[in-house]
């Protein structure tokens, strides 16, 4: 059966029906009154629905219709939460017939009778005004007519398809290249400036990936239009001493002192930077005196540091170029020849634009006005819709502003967003505007917003299908879409995503239009939403808007199902207050020394997901039985401990469990479980408990293997046979590892295979026969050419990484790693690497590494890998990068398709010895 969905502009109307609907079920007959009151609400109710889903497809309402739509929405609501309330009287949804029966007695009693009879005869009361109006008003004409309806996409959900490339910025960024690598010791300012959605990001960042192997240090971070100075620069610091960690994890590391006040972060930062030849993008700077404060930082040392600032604002860049135009490069739209390439490849793919669609896509090209941003959105929708008629590219035409070409303007990009926005079926509307929850240049992690939209209520299984599946399927399409943006890729893997800047500027205005999302950048933006006309539903505090008390935080917001907090928080809000919250997100800094007050969550009855993300200490209640709906526990920080109860919560599909936190006794009761975490050392019992969780899809363990474990945790991968993803992080001695090469029964569809620190004495010939494998990470002690063929045969095989200890290599041959993107090969040697012709034609990112006794020479054929984009090398200790620069570097000027180079000094890998690998 269908589950019903949140809607962003119905409320929660289609829950609201559904409960109802249960309501009338056998296992309430004992209940007559209730029965016949919610009979006559969902009939009531059904009715209203007809008419909402109209007025949803309708982009601009009459007053009338608006004020009508947006009391049954928030009606709708309330609504629900009384329902809620009720059925938790009853002891939950879920609760057996036979305990309801018992409670049905229980509620003889003549004041509990009342109450409830009262409540739903005050829904009923609700519900008939609310028709009332609804003739009064003759919303149904409203409804009825036909003006700026718009059709709805009902195709099949997109599959993601990577853009087929950038055009038009190979001029820019050669431009941009020359000015940063010139030979002036002195800083050097450069400021990209143009108009919103011309790609000034896109172009920083490949320059930025280009010729940032040529600084000791280099750091993208971006600004945003309200900056909290401290946590931005916190953030900066914060960054910049992780990688010295990695950098130079076998000496003493130049240590970053850590400071909390503006002042004091400024002069750590400028002290670490006097000693560093450094290349830092700043993107999307707003203002002079965001300048003024972030420019201490940069120490002029006369080293040939380099700094790329972008901003839309023409004053801005020249300021921060201290008035030097010839540092200011000023992005232009893209020419005519560009603009139709960009727009073909995301329409027609490789294929020309059909004959009878040329005269129309001209029109709709000039009206985007060579915004690569405009472009992207509206071939996207073109694409997405299938649409191949003149007439519906007539349609869309018709809707552009016609002098968007002469005269770019915010509102008239909006509405280029605003009508993809429009065109979305009305499944991902809320799923779109729940990126509102996140601040402005905050990278997204995807698994996370599939899971807030399926405890949110957003995500129908229509078809029986898996709710997690299903959400993906949505973000796949808004991808698809262009509606949300790519991040950095993990492994081979996209996993982080945002939302450009006015996409966001839509996405909120469409949640205040709608009361979806609200959000607060201060204390006096918490206070001001007490007088609004509707409730607070959703709720995102930001930056100081953390530091809010319970006074600000009054009782009218007791109706939140979301909260999310970002930065740090001198309080922690009144979390006992908020009864039916669902979503509840902790995110700080790595700066935050403060406690998250997480005990009042216990009484969150309706809680279905929590995460918590902070270096400090977080508080636990000290039971989690009540949380009977929860399904994701995401802890990343230090807790003292978990309660032990968790084992009984009867939907928990994903734990991940705080860094030194053992697994609970007792892990096997949660059968419900398909993701689990765990960084501690785990023990025999902890092994044999997990193997009977059969629906785990990913399980993640640090272990210390021992000679009796390691028969375990074989036996465990063969009994797990629907494993997706499974990292263990061991450390063990290659003779306790012999279990493994027997393993008979693997799990055959994993995607994703991590053996980090199993010393192997050679590859397991059954991973040949992982047909569904993306990422292998494997330390070997022997590479014959015969395990090379187990492994370069692998269909899927996207990303390896492999660490080769013992003498002697293997010759990889031609036709093997055919869908190969990614290789992190780490070895003692390089000279004796060989890339044969035809060997991994789709790699794209190469990693190497440099040790002591390399005598200059490169792996040999590279030229051969014909689809290379990136080149890394590690230079480990007693290796001058400068060397290895110049000796891949001339491997980079004679590669058919020049890929960009990055040298990094100091790799650390632990203490180990590896040795030559020959390819």
């Amino acid at each position: 059966m269908s589950a019903p969905v949140v809607s962003a502009t119905m409320g929660a109307m289609n829950p609201l029906i559904g409960k109802l609907a249960a309501l009338m079920g056998d296992e309430y007959k004992k209940l007559t009154g209730v029965r016949r009151q919610a009979s006559f609400l969902k009939d009531e109710l059904s009715a209203m629905k007809a008419l909402l889903e109209k007025l949803e497809l309708m982009d601009e309402l009459d007053p009338l219709a608006k004020n009508w739509r947006d009391h049954v929405r928030e009606m709708s609501y309330d609504m629900e939460n009384c329902i809620d309330d009720f059925m938790r009287d009853l002891g939950g949804a879920d609760a057996k017939t036979g305990f309801i029966k018992k409670t049905a007695k229980r509620l003889k009693t003549l004041r509990k009778r009342h109450r409830i009879a009262d409540r739903m005869e005050e829904l009923k009361d609700l519900a008939l005004q609310a028709n009332e109006r609804r003739m009064r008003y003759k919303i149904d004409d409203c409804a009825n007519s036909t003006n700026r309806v718009v059709p709805i996409d009902t195709r099949m959900l997109a599959i993601y398809k990577q853009a087929t490339g950038l055009v038009g910025i190979d001029g820019p960024k050669k431009e941009l290249v020359s000015w940063l690598t010139d030979t002036q010791e002195k800083l050097k300012v450069v400021a990209v400036v143009g108009f919103g959605g011309l790609g000034k990001t896109t172009l920083a960042k490949q320059v930025y990936d280009t010729i940032g192997g040529q600084f000791s240090c280099n750091i993208f971070f971006s600004v945003s239009q309200r900056p909290d100075m401290s946590r931005l620069l916190g953030g900066v610091q914060q960054e910049l001493e992780e990688k010295e960690k990695l950098t130079h994890a076998h000496e003493s590391p130049q240590k970053i002192t850590r400071a909390h006040e503006l002042q004091d972060i400024i002069g750590r930062l400028r002290e670490y930077l006097t000693h560093k030849r450094y290349l830092i993008v700043v993107d999307d700077l707003w203002d002079q005196l965001t300048w003024n404060i972030m420019s201490c930082i940069f120490p002029e040392v006369g080293n040939g540091s380099r700094v790329i600032v972008t901003t839309r604002v023409e004053d801005v860049a020249i300021w921060a170029c201290h008035d030097d135009h010839e540092c200011v490069y000023r992005m232009e739209p893209l020419k005519e020849q560009d603009s139709r390439m960009l727009f073909c490849n995301r329409v027609f793919g490789s294929g020309p634009c059909p004959p009878h669609l040329k005269k129309v896509s001209d029109e709709i090209l000039k009206k985007c006005g060579g915004l690569p941003l405009a472009i992207i959105t509206i071939a996207s929708l073109l694409a997405s819709r299938q649409a191949r008629s003149e007439d519906e590219w007539e349609s869309i035409s018709n809707c552009l502003g016609a002098k968007f070409a002469i005269n770019p303007t915010l509102e008239e990009m909006r509405s280029i967003l605003n009508l993809s926005y429009m065109h979305l079926p009305l499944h991902l509307r809320p799923c779109l505007l729940y990126f509102g929850m996140y601040p402005e240049d905050k990278m997204i992690i995807r698994r996370d917003m599939v899971l807030q939209w399926v405890a949110e209520g957003f995500v129908n299984n229509s078809h029986g299908s898996d709710l997690e599946l299903v959400a993906e399927s949505y973000f796949n399409e808004l991808i698809n879409r262009s509606l949300i943006q790519p991040g950095e890729s993990i492994d081979g893997k996209i996993e982080s995503y945002k939302v450009h800047d006015m996409m966001l500027d839509l996405i909120l205005s469409k949640c205040a239009e709608n009361n979806f999302i609200s959000v607060a950048y201060n204390c006096e933006e918490v206070a001001r939403m007490h007088g609004r006309e509707y409730k607070v539903r959703r709720l995102s505090l930001t930056s100081s808007a953390n530091d809010a008390t319970s006074e600000n935080i009054h009782t009218s917001m007791q109706q939140i199902r979301s909260l999310s907090c970002f930065g740090e928080t001198k309080y922690t809000p009144p979390l006992l207050l908020f009864k039916y919250l669902r979503v509840l997100v902790f995110i700080s800094p790595f700066s935050f020394d403060g406690i998250v007050d997480l005990t009042a969550i216990g009484q969150l009855f309706q809680l279905r997901y929590l995460k918590v993300f902070a270096s400090c200490g977080i508080n636990f209640p000290t039971e989690f039985r009540k949380l009977v709906h929860l399904e994701t526990l995401e802890v990343s920080g230090f807790s003292q401990s978990i309660p032990s109860d968790i084992v009984c919560l009867p939907r928990l599909s994903r734990l991940i469990l705080p860094y030194y936190t053992c697994l609970p006794q007792g892990i096997a009761n949660i059968q419900s479980l398909r993701a689990l975490h765990c960084m501690e050392n785990i023990s025999l019992e902890d092994i044999n408990g997990l193997g009977e969780l059969t629906s785990l899809r990913e399980l993640r363990l640090c272990a210390k293997v021992v000679a009796g474990e390691i028969d375990a945790l074989v036996s465990l991968i063969g009994k797990l046979h629907d494993l997706k993803y499974l990292a263990v992080r061991a450390e063990s001695s290659k003779h306790h590892c012999d279990p493994i090469y027997s393993l008979s029964n693997p799990p055959l569809h994993i995607e994703e295979l991590e053996l980090f620190g199993w010393t192997l004495k050679r590859v397991p010939t059954w991973i040949g026969d992982l047909h569904f494998l993306r990422i292998l990470v494997l330390w070997v002690d022997n590479l014959s050419n015969d395990e090379v063929h187990v492994v370069g045969k692998l269909p899927c095989l996207a990303h390896l990484d492999l660490w080769v200890f013992a003498e002697g290599g293997a010759v990889i041959c031609t036709g093997l790693f055919q869908v190969l993107k990614g290789l992190r090969l780490f070895s003692h040697d390089v000279e004796h690497m060989q890339f044969q012709i035809g060997l991994m034609p789709s790699l794209r990112q190469l990693t190497l590494e440099v040790n002591n006794g390399w005598d200059g020479a490169v792996p040999r054929g590279m030229e051969h890998l014909l689809a290379l984009d990136h080149i890394s090398v590690f230079a480990r200790d007693g290796v001058n990068h400068r060397d290895v620069e110049s000796a891949f570097r001339s491997v980079v000027d004679v590669h058919p398709r020049r890929p960009s180079l990055e040298i990094i000094p100091h790799i650390s890998l632990s203490s180990m010895n590896v040795v030559p690998v020959l390819l």
